[in-house]
């Protein structure tokens, strides 16, 4: 019952899973009506989980929950791949509700009310026995239900019906029908000269779905089910009708002789089912106990309820998933990063066999690497970035490191060794680090010495051939990668996780074959951005490299489809990371915002004096300045940039402003103006 504990006011509606397998939509009409939802189904394994599933109308709530075991062979319509969704249980002629101990399964059998005295009840007390077949007693409905039943008040009309609901769904819309008709003979028939011979139907006489029943034992329970077969498909309450009709006489000629009496149908039970299908495979077990172990562990408020990997549509937040084909889904990736864990690294993420990307950055995780991180066969990335690690690294994932099997990030973790020396250097070796750091600095001084020699010999003769990024067909020319829109789909795990958004599309979260983590942009559809402006893009990024601007790493022309792949920043863009965007972010000491802003102008300072041609960005604001995991600053989005007359530091523009406009003088705006590197 409904008690407005949301507030709302407002009955709710939701859905029902069985495990991974969609059960039923509840839709609460009356508050103040009881509603029970049953359904018979094989399960498995030694648990089976029930979700209730938020369809954003209403809080979905429950009040029990009942789960009762059945024999195998009590209901053969249910099976591994088909269950069996309870419309009614009717017992007809009762006055009282049945249900244990009567019934040993708790079964319960509701009294059907007699619609305006139009039927007449058959009661008696001597047992009643049930139809054995195969020396296995299929439904075994208790004697005390069959010990009444109904039949026409009119005996001159012989006919009987009654209505059934299959209430239809967003996913079975037209569901079957598959009933079962218990009756057991009450009264004594005369068989030289009195017979019982009726037809069951359903939605009409003499429909495809009817039964001819007749000659019934004394006192014997007969089933009459559709065990075969496809379900009678569900049409509108009006026009779903049980109907119990006497057989007329074309219809018995070829099996009798018509001059006997034909008694009048009747009914003692009757149980009406619409199928669902129960063939949908959950996630391991393996990995659904390790997963959550490693939930228990750290006590996570997040919603991780039901199957880890399914429905799709209700994935566990932070986790990506396999589907192989007829066989369990399994766990490939987990995101745990900025996820406030403290103590150690469960052992348990050793359990996830089939994991390929582990990311623990940014946590209050201590202690050691577990050894069995190493024996993931399928691990490429772990991400442990931003802990308070101690100890060594396993010798199993060092090994991997080196054969370029695993990309392992440790930043931010001093006490973290990579041999299996001790992490606190003795008073000898820090007098060899202090030999080994002279020698560092010397080499390094000549390594800068000459390193300014050959930066002084490119510009040289980068002043004395121009460069031109733009090809004549308008292509991208480089040596950077070029995605197909399939390969973006396998990177994102189909568009997955969203970065954020800008004027040019979403920009997903992504990792490369190698494990490499990228940034994919994504042109929308609704974009202002069109082909030239992304090629612009796109050929401005493949000739700028500098360690202040963001890397482009491929490209993906596909079609309508475009987008750009970049280097993945994780700390996010300098905009969210000033106001604080999560609660775990410090705020930016004075020095961090110095060197962010440094770091940020010395990116344009590369544009505006090192390329040639010289660019303008013209987009410049916090939210177009990234930072990595050192909160290294990097300029981004070069969709609105605009290269300058080499000869002259001025020129006239008349191209349109595209894009979300950052900082720029204003006059910018008007449809000639005039660009200068001195104006940023």
């Amino acid at each position: 019952m409904y008690g407005d504990y949301d507030g709302l006011n407002k009955p709710p509606i939701f859905d029902l899973y069985l495990g991974v397998n969609f059960w039923k939509t509840v839709n609460i009409s009356k508050p103040d009506a009881v509603h029970v939802a049953e359904v018979i189904a094989v399960v498995p394994d030694d648990s089976v989980q029930v979700c209730l599933v938020n369809t954003r109308s209403g809080t979905p709530f429950i009040s029990s929950l009942e789960l009762r075991p059945l024999k195998d062979t009590l209901y053969p319509q249910a099976n591994a791949t088909q269950g069996l969704v309870l419309v009614g249980r009717h017992n007809f002629g009762a006055a009282d509700l049945i249900r244990y101990p009567n019934d040993t399964y708790d079964r319960v059998w509701v009294p059907y009310t007699n619609p305006e005295d139009q039927w007449t009840t058959i009661l008696t007390s001597s047992k009643v026995a049930m139809e054995v077949e195969d020396r296995k007693p299929l439904y075994d409905v208790p004697s005390v239900v069959m010990q009444t039943a109904v039949r026409p008040s009119n005996t001159t009309r012989n006919v009987m019906w009654f209505p059934w609901d299959a209430e239809p769904n967003h996913v079975y819309p037209m569901p079957g029908l598959l009933p079962v008709f218990y009756l057991a003979e009450l009264e004594t028939v005369d068989g030289k000269q009195e017979r019982r011979l009726f037809l069951i139907s359903l939605k009409r006489p003499n429909s495809s779905a009817s039964w001819l029943i007749g000659d019934f034992d004394y006192l014997v329970t007969t089933v009459v089910s559709r065990t075969t077969g496809r379900p009678v498909p569900f049409v509108s309450p009006k026009e779903n009708l049980v109907i119990l009709g006497a057989a007329n006489a074309t219809t018995l000629r070829p099996i009798m002789e018509i001059n006997s009496t034909i008694l009048p149908p009747f009914i003692n039970a009757a149980e009406l089912f619409t199928p669902i299908s129960t063939a949908g495979v959950g996630t391991d077990p393996q990995d659904v106990s390790a997963i959550t172990a490693i939930k228990a562990k750290y006590q996570l408020n997040r919603n991780w309820v039901g199957d880890p990997c399914a429905p799709k549509n209700l994935v566990w937040d932070g986790l990506n998933c396999s589907y192989p084909i007829s066989r369990p889904q399994r766990i490939t990736s987990v995101n745990m990063s900025f996820g406030g864990l403290s103590g150690d690294i469960s052992s348990y993420f050793a359990n996830l066999k089939a994991i390929q990307y582990l990311d623990l950055s940014h946590n209050n995780l201590s202690g050691s690497i577990p050894d069995g991180l190493s024996q993931l066969p399928s691990l490429v990335l772990l991400d442990l970035t931003g802990n308070k690690l101690t100890g060594t690294i396993p010798l199993g994932l060092l090994i991997r490191i080196q054969d370029g099997n695993l990309t392992l990030r440790y930043d931010h973790s001093p006490n973290l060794c990579s041999n299996n020396s001790s992490c606190q250097p003795t008073q000898e070796n820090r007098n060899s680090k202090t030999t080994g750091y002279i020698a560092v600095v010397v080499v390094a001084s000549v390594v800068v010495v000459a390193l300014v020699v050959l930066l002084l010999f490119f510009v040289i003769r980068r002043k004395e051939e121009p460069a031109n990024i733009h090809n004549q067909e308008g292509d991208v020319q480089s040596r950077n990668r070029r995605f197909t829109y399939t390969e973006l789909k396998v990177i994102t795990s189909n568009f997955r996780r969203v970065l954020g958004e800008g004027g040019f599309g979403p920009v997903y979260d992504g990792f490369l074959e190698d494990g490499t983590q990228v940034a994919v942009k994504l042109r929308s559809q609704s974009s202002n951005q069109g082909v030239k402006e992304f090629l612009t893009e796109a050929q401005n990024l493949t000739g700028i490299h500098h360690r202040n601007l963001v890397s482009l790493i491929g490209y993906c022309k596909d079609g309508e489809y475009m987008a750009l792949v970049y280097e993945y920043m994780s700390e996010g863009d300098l905009q969210h990371k000033l106001r604080g965007r999560d609660r775990n972010d410090g705020c930016l000491t004075w020095r961090q915002r110095l060197h962010i802003v440094l770091e940020s102008a010395q990116g344009l300072e590369y544009l505006h004096k090192a390329c040639s041609p010289p660019f303008i960005h013209r987009d410049v604001k916090t939210s177009n300045i990234l930072l990595d995991a050192n909160l290294k600053a990097k300029v981004a989005d070069f969709g609105l940039m605009k290269a300058f007359n080499q000869d002259g530091d001025t020129h006239v523009s008349t191209a349109r402003v595209v894009g979300t406009p950052g900082y720029l003088a204003p006059d910018t705006y008007a449809l000639q103006v005039r660009d200068s590197p001195r104006a940023h």
